[in-house]
C-alpha cells in the first residue's frame, strides 16, 4: 500500500494568512463588473465605522504562495483583487502581487491607505482610500502614499455625510489628484443615498467617478461574494 508523502509547510516569507479566495464580480473601480478572483488576507489595524469586512479582522488560514496561486487558477479568471482586511499588513504581500502579475493577471490591490505602498510592483492596480473625517480613522491616513500614485493607480473616497464630501473635495484640490489618477467617490450605504452623491458630484461638475458596490446591489451582505 503506497503512503502520502506530507508536503513540507511554505516558509515564512512564503506564505500568508488568508480569510478566504473566491470568484465574483469586482464591484468596485474601473474593473467593475469583470469577473475577478479575491483574495481576502486577514487582519487589519483600522476600524472604520463603515467597514462590511470584519469577519476578517481575526481567524483565517495560513497559505503558501504556491497553493494561493494554483487556487486562484482553478478559478480561471484574468482579473485578481488582493484585498483584506488591510493586504499590507502582511508584508509577504509584496512577493505575492509580483507573482500574480508575473503569472499574466491583471492584479488590483485595495489598501487603507494607511500604509505604505511604494513596495508595490508597478504593475498592480493600487486602489488606495483616502480616510473621511466620518470614518472614524482619518487620522490614519499616510499623505505620502498620494504623491506616489499615477494614472494606472485610482483613490477612493466612501462619502458619510455632506461634510465629508466638502472635506474630500478639499482633500482632491491640496493633492491635485484628478490630475494625477482616477479618483472614486462611493456613498456609505446607510448613511448617505447614492442620488445624493450623485447630485451633488453633478452640481458641482466634480471630476470624480462616482460608484455604487456592485456586488451589494447584487447579493446583498452574503459573504464571499
Amino acid at each position: 500500500m503506497g503512503f502520502a508523502v506530507a508536503q513540507p509547510a511554505p516558509a515564512r516569507d512564503e506564505r500568508l494568512k488568508l480569510t478566504e479566495i473566491f470568484l465574483s464580480l469586482q464591484g468596485e473601480s474601473s474593473y467593475s463588473g469583470w469577473p475577478t478572483v479575491f483574495v481576502r488576507l486577514t487582519g487589519c489595524p483600522l476600524r472604520c465605522v463603515y467597514c462590511d469586512t470584519a469577519y476578517a479582522f481575526h481567524g483565517g488560514q495560513w497559505k503558501g504562495f504556491d497553493q494561493i496561486l494554483d487556487e486562484v487558477a482553478a478559478l480561471g479568471a484574468r482579473h485578481v483583487c488582493v484585498t483584506g482586511g488591510e493586504p499590507l499588513a502582511q508584508k509577504n504581500v509584496v512577493e505575492l502581487l509580483k507573482r500574480l502579475c508575473d503569472a499574466g493577471y491583471a492584479v488590483s490591490l485595495e489598501t487603507s491607505g494607511a500604509l505604505d505602498v511604494s513596495a508595490v510592483d508597478t504593475r498592480v492596480m493600487r486602489v488606495v482610500d483616502v480616510k473621511t473625517p466620518d470614518s472614524g480613522e482619518v487620522e490614519r491616513n499616510l499623505w505620502s502614499n498620494l504623491a506616489q500614485l499615477t494614472s494606472h493607480d485610482e483613490v477612493k473616497f466612501v462619502i458619510c455625510s455632506r461634510s465629508d464630501y466638502d472635506w474630500s473635495k478639499r482633500i482632491i484640490e491640496e493633492h491635485a489628484l484628478t490630475g494625477r489618477c482616477t479618483v472614486l467617490f462611493s456613498p456609505s450605504h446607510g448613511q448617505v443615498k447614492a442620488r445624493e452623491l450623485a447630485d451633488w458630484i453633478v452640481e458641482d461638475r466634480l471630476a470624480v467617478r462616482f460608484q455604487t458596490q456592485l456586488h451589494k446591489q447584487l447579493w446583498g451582505e452574503e459573504q464571499g461574494r
